[in-house]
């Protein structure tokens, strides 16, 4: 079992930054994939970002290219989301989603453990 705490949320106006973090407990000695998924009101869950357990490979969904940044530090067992330039339409719960594996998955059923999620607001 694995154990996900989504931190780092809140307020921002747009063109603002946020950065979010996820701590991961419990059996963390594997190698674990992560993703960064969100939820906005009213629509389905969709991927943001993911990374391999050893942070040498990432895929972003076309939305946040070039504005999200995931990254991961196994030696705290904390992966992080930079978030640059947002936008009203990053307004979202973010959350965080581990799944062993060694390659990147970007689709919901692919992950095994989930966060609580954490609430991104932007304002125009």
């Amino acid at each position: 079992q694995v154990q996900l705490v989504e931190s780092g949320g809140g307020l921002v106006q747009a063109g603002g930054s946020l950065r979010l973090s996820c701590a991961a407990s419990g059996r963390t000695r594997s190698r674990y994939a992560m993703g960064w998924f969100r939820q906005a009101p009213g629509k389905e869950r969709e991927f943001v970002a993911t990374i391999s357990w050893d942070g040498g490979s990432t895929n972003y969904a076309d939305s946040v290219k070039g504005r999200f940044t995931i990254s991961r530090d196994n030696a705290k067992n904390t992966v992080y989301l930079q978030m640059n330039s947002l936008k009203p339409e990053d307004t979202a719960v973010y959350y965080c989603a581990a799944r062993r594996g060694t390659i990147l998955y970007t689709t919901q059923v692919d992950y095994d453990y989930w966060g609580q999620g954490t609430q991104v607001t932007v304002s125009s």
